[in-house]
This record gives C-alpha cells, structure tokens and sequence, in this order.
C-alpha cells in the first residue's frame, strides 16, 4: 500500500478520537451549570484549571473571553480587562495555519484554532467598555468605543447584502452611552441616530425587532442637549412622544444582561450519491434540495449514499422573562429590549451555511474517494477506511458560551446622596424577585453606567 495511503489510514484512526469526543457545550457543561447558577467562585477555579490546556492552543480565543467574563462577574475588573485584551490581540494577530486547514479539510473542523464569530468579537469591546465604566475609567471606555466603531466599520466591508448582519445596532447605543457618562451628547446623539437606523432598516427585517422605548428617549434627550430642536421636534413627532430633560442631582443607565447565549449542536443530513459522468458525482438531499457535484476522478465513492454532519444552535431559554428598576423616587422604569445575541447567533451561522456544506461535502467526498483508490489494491480495507471516514464526521461546535441570551437597558433619575436602586426581576412562573444593586459615589449631573447580570437559564440539554 503506497506511503501517503497508510498515513491517511493512520491520521484517520488518531482523529477518530476527536471525532467521538462530546460536543463542546457538553465538555464544559459544568462551567455553563455554575454561571448559571451563580457560582463564580467554582467557575473561576474551573478557568484556573484549564488554563495551561486553553490558553494557547486552538481554544485560545475562548479561554480568554470565558476568563474575562468570569474575572468580571467576580468584580475583578482589572484581570478581566487583562484577559479581554489577550482575546483582542488575539482577534487582530489571528491568522489562518495552512497545516491545521488542510487537516479540517481532510479529517476534521475541530482541527483548526477557532477564530470567533463575527457578533463573538464585537462583544469583546462592549465588556471591555463595561469594566472601565464600572472602574469609571471614562477615557478608556471611550477608546473601546473608537474600536467598536472600527469593528462594525470591518464588518460592513465584509459583507455587502443588505440580508446579512453587517451592521450592529447594539453597539452603537452603547457608544451613545459612554459618550453620555464621558459628557458628549453630540456624539452621543449621532451614535444612537445610527443605533435607530440600524433597527429600522436590519434588526426589523432580520430578527423582526422594534426599535427600543429607551433608545426613543435619548435621541429626543441628546437632541435637545446638543441644540438641535428641530431634530428633537422631528423624532417626538415620529415616536409620539417627548422628552424634558429633568433636573434631577444625576443618572443611571443600567444594562441588564440576562440568560446565556445559545450553543452549538451537532445535526445530520443524508445525502444520495449520484454517479455521473466524466468522473462527477452528485450529493443530493431531495427533501432539503440540496444538491452539490463533486469532481472524483476515477476514484468515486463506492458507497449509494452518505451521512454528513453540520454545526447547529440550540437556544438556552431564560430563566427571568421581564424585569423593572426602582429608585428613590418609587417609581418603576422598565426596560427597553436592545439586543438579541440568541437571533443573532442563529443568522450569522445561517449565512454561512452554504459554506459549511460545501467544505463538510468535500471533506467526506476525499475521504470516499480515497477509500475507494485503497479498495482498487485491497477491498477490505477500503471498506473499513470508508467506515472510518463517515466516523470522523464531526462538526464544529465550539462557540463564546459565558456570554448573556438578551442585553436590555434603562436610564432613571438619581438623587443626592442615593446609595442603592432596586431591580425587580420576574421568572418565567411569573414570581418575583427583588436584588438590591449598589451605586457607587457619584457627582452632580454625572451619568452612572452599571451593568447588571442574571445569566440563570435552562440547560441546551432539556430541548
């Protein structure tokens, strides 16, 4: 048997290991259970654990962001930024290993370092943000507010169909309210001009998402700081609605991040190999209309029909549905829902479906037909190297998993003096909950921005 053949035999029985392997959510399940639960201390020792494995290797990029998250939930600001900044470096320096490509060509995905998603590395700012606010650090949220806008500026360029997420709404409110705490409210109104563009024209088409109540406040809020009433005046008249800034001692804008972030599964489609001619074959699914030639040479897969397998999410769903603020004032102010990480994380994979079909095709296509050059020397083991091939059939599963399902938000007044608000969250058996949140010492007229975190959630496992 020729050289190149025993290797390829030899890499597929090593890899078949990896193939086998539980999916990356039921690898770190246990992780995933003690955020969820709130035990940051048992997720912390977890991270300090896998930190040699992790760090930098092909899960280098999650290691880190999952190490921020954590060190942040812990009130660790500093470390986490740290971390944050390590998934940053990675992100830019991040390129394509030849050697591991051609081997998730040949073998397997989860051969490669994965790169993050597109929403995935947008994140990594806005947490970065949030700790220098929590630091109150305004310069330094600012500088993470100059590389969002570098970010989603990369992302327009990379996709140009007004179908694809290209343009991230979210992102921009949050510039809009770092601008604010840094006490810029032409910038600010610009950014959340922008946020209020981008949920007309993207979010409303592909996650069917209103504008929110709150972003409506502060454009009319922003306008009216700035001088320009006649902007103001327009957008009351659009929403039906107005806005008097008060006079109230100072403001608090809360976001509240709540439930997990979808993961990735595992799903299999059969595909009918067709025979054609000039050494073509055909992957055809007919009750997904799906069909995909392939150039085999003389070599074509001996077998009528294949599995092949696809990444897929499957959605954690929130343990609280709706949640109110509470100040001094004993009024309730509710929260305006601003962005969907779980419909995102669903449309950017979906985008690129035809891709990972295409690449998945191929893979078992080489692997068949190299199964098939073997059987022409010695059919036995032509027929197990098939067997094996189909084995080795692993998707990619591996995804940012710490981060929150739903990012909302509100702005309420503050009074002199005021040491703590209120939130009151509602579960999903509509019981109530009530957390007090400590405020930190604010000044006359400064803008406070606290994050606030309910990551409870229900297991992938249950649905």
């Amino acid at each position: 048997m020729k050289y190149y053949l025993r290797f390829f035999i030899c890499a597929v029985v090593a890899v078949i290991v990896v193939a086998c392997a539980p999916t990356f959510y039921e690898k770190t399940y246990e992780f995933n259970k003690a955020l969820a639960e709130g035990n940051f201390e048992s997720a912390s020792i977890m991270m300090q654990q896998s930190e040699k494995k992790m760090s930098s290797g092909r899960l280098e990029f999650l290691y880190y962001v999952n190490a921020g998250m954590v060190a942040s939930l812990m009130n660790d600001f500093e470390k986490s930024n740290k971390d944050f900044q390590k998934a940053d470096i990675f992100i830019e320096d991040h390129k394509k290993n030849v050697f591991e490509e051609g081997g998730a060509l040949l073998l397997n995905p989860n051969l490669t370092t994965y790169p993050g998603e597109d929403h995935e590395k947008l994140m990594v700012n806005y947490f970065k943000a949030l700790n220098y606010l929590e630091m109150r650090q305004y310069n330094e949220a600012l500088v993470e507010c100059k590389r969002m806008n570098i970010r989603l500026n990369q992302l327009s360029d990379k996709y140009k169909s007004d179908k694809k997420y290209k343009r991230d709404a979210f992102i921009n409110v949050m510039m809009g309210i770092v601008y604010e705490a840094f006490n810029d409210p032409n910038n600010a109104f610009i950014a959340y001009r922008n946020a209020l563009d981008i949920y007309q024209n993207d979010y409303a088409k592909l996650f069917k998402m209103p504008v929110p109540a709150q972003l409506k406040y502060d454009l009319i809020r922003t306008a009216r700081k700035t001088g320009l009433h006649n902007e103001a005046d327009k957008y009351a008249a659009e929403f039906g609605m107005d806005f008097q800034e008060d006079d109230s001692y100072a403001h608090l804008t809360l976001l509240w991040n709540n439930g997990m972030s979808p993961v990735k599964a595992e799903w299999g489609v059969n595909f009918a190999i067709v025979q054609g001619r000039n050494g073509y074959v055909t992957f055809v699914n007919k009750e997904l209309g799906l069909s995909f030639p392939f150039y085999c040479g003389n070599d074509k897969p001996t077998v009528s029909w294949i599995k092949a397998v696809f990444p897929k999410y499957v959605e954690r769903k929130n343990f609280y549905k709706n949640a109110r603020l509470v100040g001094a004032d004993n009024i309730a102010y509710k929260f305006s829902h601003a962005q969907d990480i779980n419909a995102i994380s669903f449309k950017v994979l979906e985008e690129r479906m035809l891709v990972e079909f295409s690449k998945t095709l191929l893979r078992v296509a080489m692997k068949q037909s190299i199964a098939a050059k073997v059987s022409q020397e010695n059919e036995g083991w032509g027929a197990a190297l098939s067997i094996l091939g189909s084995a080795t059939e692993s998707a990619d599963t591996r995804s940012w998993q710490s981060m929150p399902r739903d990012i909302s938000y509100t702005r309420i007044p503050l009074e002199e003096g005021q040491t703590s608000v209120d939130i009151i969250l509602t579960n999903d058996k509509g019981v109530e909950e009530t957390k007090t949140i400590p405020l930190p010492q604010f000044a006359k007229g400064e803008n406070v921005v606290l994050p606030f975190y309910s990551l409870a959630s229900y297991s992938a496992q249950q649905y």
